[in-house]
């Protein structure tokens, strides 16, 4: 996958079949799109061309929300789309002046004349230009004039439930992880680098490693115990993982603590990804350390069934 970090970068292809938007999560509908977008590709002898925005508009356009998270990181949605199969990948500047193209300046400046798109294949309900004013209407309209063909793939649904961003958001910030996974079609996770805590763990027989998240859109799901899969130095390993405020350890504060299992390296100052496979339990108040150890041995006696079923 070749990557472009901006429209002016890229160069005409062969063919160009061509899908916009922000793509946050690459989820089972995004995937849907891009399915469609490489089977056109292959029936036309082209090259599948995805345009995106960095910043994600909500920023540029309110900049004081200070709810917005995000399923991925910049490099996370990289990953996601190559491992998707796309040829090339446009992460255009989301800026103010940006954002004031028309949506038929948007067609004109940006999918004809940069992109030369011959196939435009966009989701349901997609929306572009100036105040969103732009429609799959709008491209139907434009479409003939411009010389491009244009299809809208209808919302992907699980259980009769139309799949988004925000639904999986909203899973995600219940703690329902099981529940974002099914509609995002892989585990949702998140990478920061592992620091030094109080080290209170290790004293009870179970060392946790303190992960910093340092991307502040990163959506962290809620406070609470889960099961997970953590990769490591190019290693795949289970543990258990608590975010919260640890209340049984008083002025300990908010962190995320993962328990990795069969695990006894020095891994501080390095980076770890976490994969969220299940949640155990709300965090809770105990009387003492000992209370804690006995409870932290059932979470792992869970998430070893757990991990026991999918293997």
């Amino acid at each position: 996958m070749k990557v472009y970090n901006n429209i002016e970068e890229f160069k005409a292809v062969k063919n160009p079949v061509v899908t916009t938007g922000t793509f946050d999560g690459v989820h089972l509908g995004h995937q849907k799109i891009i399915s469609r977008l490489k089977d056109f590709a292959t029936q036309q002898n082209g090259e599948t061309v995805l345009l995106t925005f960095y910043p994600h508009p909500r920023m540029v356009l309110f900049p004081d929300d200070n709810e917005l998270k995000l399923l991925n990181t910049q490099n996370e949605k990289i990953e996601l789309l190559e491992k998707c199969g796309i040829d090339h990948l446009i992460i255009h500047p989301f800026t103010k002046q940006f954002s004031r193209l028309t949506s038929i300046e948007f067609v004109r400046n940006i999918l004809v004349n940069q992109i030369h798109t011959k196939k435009l294949v966009i989701g349901y309900n997609h929306h572009f230009g100036r105040n969103r004013e732009g429609s799959f209407a709008h491209l139907q309209e434009f479409g003939p004039i411009y010389g491009f063909e244009v299809e809208e793939i209808p919302a992907e649904d699980i259980d009769s439930i139309e799949i988004s961003s925000t639904k999986i958001r909203n899973a995600l910030n219940e703690g329902d992880v099981t529940l974002a996974a099914k509609y995002l079609g892989h585990h949702h996770s998140i990478s920061g680098k592992v620091v030094h805590g109080k080290k209170i763990g290790r004293t009870i027989g179970y060392p946790t490693a303190n992960v910093v998240v340092e991307d502040k859109y990163k959506l962290i799901p809620a406070d609470g115990v889960y099961a997970v899969k953590i990769k490591q130095n190019g290693m795949d390993y289970d543990g258990m993982l608590n975010i919260g405020n640890n209340p049984t350890i008083p002025g300990k504060g908010r962190s995320i603590e993962v328990n990795i299992f069969n695990f006894n390296k020095e891994i501080y100052g390095e980076d770890t990804t976490i994969f969220f496979i299940n949640r155990l339990r709300d965090e809770l108040t105990f009387n003492g350390l000992d209370e804690l150890k006995s409870q932290l041995a059932n979470d792992k006696i869970e998430s070893l069934k757990i991990f026991e079923k999918i293997k």
